[in-house]
């Protein structure tokens, strides 16, 4: 039986709503997990869809995976599986990062090339090209990356983009590698740190976090450890895009608010008045908010995974908006969406142009990833009558308790069956 959210617009959202573990990073972690024999142990992980298909792309390779709430413990063999070609590979993007620790823990592995959110093209060169720099031969074969080595040693790595993806695995194929590897043009999103951090407490040797080069000294062995995951920025980020559109009060516990100095000062820019706190922010909104134009780049600059956010926001601003997309071109898709609604949006190469309307109007809409099922979900906020919203199994790969959150907020939202 298949589900749809109900969502009546008309509400101003007020309260409090607390930020667990980020998705962009927990994922990421478990599969760092690969990297030391014995038990690990992450905490405040959010409850979300994806957690436990990691866990079963884990169990594929020969880990015991627990789930108890917030709460991940993983159990590493000594011999692990190093063929990761399970079903659940299909279902999330974030499995690809088991290739970096099963090139480092068993000098070969064999990947099912990742399914996930169908925002666009995002190939798997620069991952290839990093490992064969750190001495693995790596191919493309009946639908895996299939990558080997008899040695990993140390190498100076450029790549061509920030690719989190690339920097991840070749971060976690180069802590056991011999020698020193400098990673330049590395990604610096806080997830990256989230993932250095926890690799230093299991002994790896690196430098750098947070800035474009990284420099990781290779060590023979790490060992297992408990780590806590930081908060999730754009989950974050939703919420203070809501207190915007709907033209509320909304405190956000649980994330740093540096980690998204630029969204806030967005929305600042469009009338917001904006309050940080030591765990988290406070965002008030009392009138029409103003139009603002966005650009998203690499971290630290405006995420892409916010442009849904964007130009929802931007659909019921007072002025005309520019959004412009420099990562993933499919994205822009969300925009058919949101013309169902009666946004006012037009696309010109990897520009949109959004005129803002008064409110919007109630319509069935289909998400088509994480980021756009909750931007719909927003926008169904900021319509007259009740908005159906098809396709939620992505929003709860994202968003643990999201219409609990939303309904504790005053939101009138209703999951339906049919």
């Amino acid at each position: 039986m298949s589900e749809h959210f109900r969502v009546h617009g008309g509400g101003r959202l007020v309260g409090e709503v607390a930020v667990v573990g980020a998705k962009n990073s927990v994922l990421k972690l478990m599969a760092a997990a690969l990297l030391a024999e014995g038990t690990t142990t992450i905490t405040n992980c959010p409850e979300i869809l994806d957690v436990p298909l990691m866990a079963d792309v884990l169990r594929s390779l020969g880990c015991e995976v627990a789930i108890e709430g917030r709460v991940v413990t993983i159990t590493t063999p000594k011999e692990l599986n190093h063929r990761a070609d399970s079903e659940a590979m299909g279902k999330l993007r974030a499995s690809v990062c088991v290739l970096g620790p099963l090139v480092g823990r068993c000098k070969r592995a064999v990947v099912a090339l990742p399914g996930g959110d169908a925002i666009g093209n995002r190939p798997l060169d620069m991952h290839q090209n990093g490992l064969r720099k750190l001495g693995a031969h790596s191919e493309i074969e009946h639908g895996c990356v299939i990558a080997e080595a008899e040695g990993l040693h140390g190498a100076q790595i450029w790549l061509d983009f920030p690719s989190v993806g690339a920097t991840e695995n070749i971060l976690m194929a180069a802590v056991l590698a011999n020698g020193t590897t400098v990673i330049d043009n590395a990604a610096r999103e806080p997830e990256i740190v989230d993932i250095c951090v926890m690799l230093q407490q299991m002994g790896a040797k690196i430098e750098g976090a947070g800035t474009s080069t990284l420099t990781v000294h290779g060590v023979e062995s790490l060992q297992p450890t408990e780590h806590r995951v930081i908060g999730d920025r754009i989950v974050g980020a939703t919420w203070a895009f809501a207190a915007v559109m709907t033209r509320g009060d909304i405190t956000v516990r649980g994330v740093d608010p540096h980690h998204l100095d630029l969204v806030l000062e967005k929305l600042r820019m469009a009338g917001a008045d904006v309050t940080t706190l030591d765990d988290g922010f406070r965002v008030v909104q009392t009138d029409r908010p103003r139009s603002v134009d966005f650009v998203t780049l690499p971290y630290p600059g405006f995420a892409t995974d916010l442009q849904p956010f964007a130009i929802a926001l931007s659909s019921v601003s007072d002025g005309t908006s520019m959004i412009t997309e420099n990562l993933f071109e499919a994205r822009f898709r969300f925009i058919e969406e949101m013309v169902r609604l009666g946004a006012d949006a037009r696309t010109d190469g990897h520009h949109a142009v959004v005129r803002g309307v008064e409110r919007l109007s109630s319509a069935p809409v289909w998400a088509s990833d994480i980021r756009a099922g909750a931007g719909l979900v927003l926008a169904g906020l900021c319509a007259d009558g009740a908005t159906e919203v098809y396709e939620i199994f992505h929003i709860e790969r994202g968003y643990p308790g999201f219409v609990e959150n939303l309904r504790k907020l005053g939101a009138t939202v209703e999951r339906v069956s049919a």
